[in-house]
């Protein structure tokens, strides 16, 4: 069923010290629960409850309890069970990952330890590694409506900036991975008459998966008789920041004659960690003056500076993902195991288990980007009722599940699961 959030998807903050009287309540549960049980709480409650008050323990040094809590979760989880034990599964691997940290002799121990989960960047992972997180990525497009509707919705945003008076088009797609975003929107610019040539600058920092990537847009591109280019821009190995560096734009070569689109899908909440590159960034954007710029996120604060609030944060989120993926898969569904042991297993070791540069995952909601993209010289482009109908018709011809729920707020488009949101997209210029 498509319902609207009600005021979920227009109550976020873009503080970080900013907490719903909700996230109050949880704190005051997770300082005063104990490992009794009773019989007014629910076994979900309690394990949940149980992950709070472990985090709490971490978080106040009390490592002994804290090893002790985590057994007990150990016994109450399986990546094989249902949707609860295999979020509790995924949750205490990343607690414990954590409290090595603490009690091992040394740093190193834990780096090497979490690095090979594998949670940084994909230029410094092993070919197994990286070939299982891309394979998951893909499990993940096929089985969620997560990338799908958030794709198509900046395809449909990008092709109504770019009307038929527009014959050059380039667009800019910071970490294009597999690229499957495109043949959608190369096919609806082949059917214009007459079609434009399109330009597409894609970065990525595996040379191998950007050459594949190119090599597959290229051909379709020509099976639908389209003139097109790809330029990949390859981030060096030999250096994991680089993709977060504004002076990446620098390499962006920009042609007079052509209309530019920038496509920042699930990319920008990872020069977070340094909110001056970030604002740079978009500076450096908005002087290239493109004719769009669509931004989707996830619409959560796992950013939150204090550990125990973005543990929180991240069990209520993905719990909302696992019971999404619990109620529309069948049990045995290898594709969900892949996308939760690995793709979001992944995610949420880097929330709970790092801290510091090694973080990545540093998601915040849409009122904060928002303030920052304003602040920035940027206005809001409303998305089409036309766009919302395209959002509708995908979840129910692919996802017919009544769990998830399309919201519309500040002329964006939200996607959660039940009461929660998810994914936010929205486009501006």
């Amino acid at each position: 069923m498509l319902g609207s959030f009600g005021s979920s998807s227009s109550q976020s903050h873009p503080h970080h010290d900013e907490e719903s009287s909700d996230h109050q309540r949880r704190r005051f549960t997770a300082t005063t629960t104990t490992i009794t049980t009773t019989t007014t709480t629910s076994p979900t409650i309690q394990i949940r409850q149980l992950l709070i008050s472990c985090a709490e323990l971490i978080s106040r040094s009390d490592f002994s309890a804290a090893k002790r809590l985590l057994t007990i979760l150990s016994t109450n989880s399986s990546p094989f069970g249902d949707s609860t034990e295999r979020l509790v599964h995924q949750f205490t691997r990343a607690l414990s990952l954590r409290l090595n940290r603490y009690i091992s002799s040394t740093t190193n121990h834990f780096m090497t330890a979490v690095e090979t989960t594998p949670t940084d960047s994909s230029s410094s992972l092993p070919s197994s590694s990286l070939a299982l997180i891309q394979s998951s990525y893909l499990s993940l497009n096929q089985v969620t409506p997560f990338i799908r509707f958030t794709q198509l919705t900046a395809n449909q945003a990008i092709l109504e900036a770019i009307n038929g008076n527009h014959q050059a088009i380039h667009i800019v797609d910071f970490d294009i991975n597999h690229g499957v975003q495109w043949p959608p929107l190369m096919q609806a610019l082949a059917d214009r008459y007459p079609a434009p040539t399109l330009r597409i600058t894609g970065t990525g920092n595996d040379l191998d998966t950007l050459r594949r990537t190119g090599d597959r847009l290229a051909k379709f591109a020509h099976s639908l008789g389209l003139r097109f280019q790809f330029h990949p821009l390859y981030i060096a190995n030999n250096n994991r920041d680089h993709d977060e560096d504004p002076s990446i734009i620098s390499s962006i070569v920009l042609l007079p004659d052509e209309t530019l689109a920038i496509n920042c899908v699930f990319y920008l909440h990872r020069l977070l960690k340094d909110r001056e590159k970030l604002r740079i960034f978009l500076h450096r954007v908005k002087s290239m003056n493109p004719k769009i710029v669509t931004i989707a996120e996830k619409e959560a604060n796992h950013n939150h500076p204090l550990f125990l609030q973005r543990f929180i944060e991240a069990l209520d989120y993905y719990t909302a993902v696992f019971d999404s993926l619990e109620a529309t898969l069948p049990p045995g569904s290898r594709e969900r195991m892949a996308v939760e042991q690995v793709w979001f297993g992944r995610e949420i070791v880097d929330i709970v288990a790092m801290e510091g540069e090694k973080r990545k995952e540093r998601h915040e909601r849409f009122r904060s980007w928002e303030v920052m993209l304003r602040n920035c010289g940027f206005s809001n482009v409303a998305l089409s009722p036309f766009a919302l109908s395209q959002a509708k018709l995908l979840l129910r011809l692919h996802y017919p599940s009544e769990g998830y729920q399309l919201g519309v707020s500040s002329n964006s488009f939200f996607l959660g699961w039940q009461n929660q949101p998810l994914f936010s997209i929205s486009s501006w210029r």
